[in-house]
């Protein structure tokens, strides 16, 4: 039996597994997905790993069980099953405290899913296989070109805030695939050292940038508009004095028109705030 895309093949069983009873059942996504209160107030470390087994939908399962298959076979049969595991789940941490220390203000930032380590299996690939290809549709070009490109993108995302979706995870995940696969093959800074240059240079920069001026990068507006410097208890503290008002504000409902009056989404917050007395 060829079992030289194993465990990428597993990986990907994985994921549809665990994404198919997110996607019947929500509480799976409020348990396990990724949530800047529940990590950093509540301590529920978890969420850095399991919210990457996660999906919003069947199409967001596809795109990227999709890139990780097309890439997984070519980086596992190099580096080993092992190496190999290592790089897809340390990109995915990567990912996702990269996220965390971007939104660690943004108390309620949610977000699930496996892009991070996806990026990491790509740009690793990215990093080692010099000739390397990415063919999209009837799109050719150089592995290091599509490497520029879409950081450049993610930064774009990261700065714009006109999507949800996780470019920092993206970000994240993809300069840790590409370093984990540097650390383990050091040639490869010799043979190819262009796309590692175009990827990891911009990226360390942006990163910097970031931790020095938040204010700028994170909310894209001018310098006047910076963040707070709020602790963690300042966060828990003002999250918590919001969720008692909504609850008041239930309840009064409720002594108002009945508990048949309340909207779904008002019915889940009630349990949720029952649920922790």
């Amino acid at each position: 039996m060829d079992t030289q895309g194993i465990v990428g093949l597993i990986l990907i069983a994985v994921n549809c597994v665990i994404s198919y009873f997110g996607l019947r059942n929500q509480s799976v996504i409020e348990n396990y997905c990724f949530e800047v209160d529940k990590i950093l107030v509540k301590k529920d470390w978890k969420r850095i790993v399991t919210s990457g087994f996660l999906h919003v939908s069947w199409m967001h399962l596809f795109f990227n069980m999709f890139s990780l298959y097309f890439f997984s076979e070519l980086l596992e049969r190099e580096v080993g099953h092992w190496i190999f595991l290592l790089i897809y789940l340390g990109s995915l941490i990567c990912g996702n405290l990269l996220a965390l220390f971007i939104h660690r203000h943004h108390g309620s930032y949610r977000a699930i899913g496996a892009s991070g380590a996806v990026s990491g299996i790509i740009f690793s690939s990215i990093a080692l296989f010099p000739g390397l290809e990415i063919n999209l549709f009837i799109i050719h070009m150089p592995s290091w070109i599509f490497g520029m490109a879409y950081i450049l993108l993610t930064i774009y995302g990261i700065r714009s805030k006109k999507t949800n979706i996780g470019h920092e995870a993206h970000l994240g995940g993809a300069l840790a695939g590409m370093l984990l696969a540097i650390g383990f093959y050091p040639e490869s800074i010799r043979t190819n050292y262009l796309p590692i240059l175009v990827v990891t240079i911009p990226s360390i920069l942006f990163i910097m940038l970031m931790a020095l001026k938040p204010g700028i990068l994170v909310l894209g507006g001018s310098p006047k508009k910076t963040l707070k410097n709020y602790t963690i208890d300042d966060l828990y503290n003002e999250r918590k004095a919001i969720n008692e008002k909504e609850i008041d504000r239930i309840l009064e409902k409720i002594h108002r028109k009945g508990i048949n009056s309340l909207t779904s989404k008002e019915k889940m917050m009630l349990e949720e705030y029952s649920a922790k007395k």
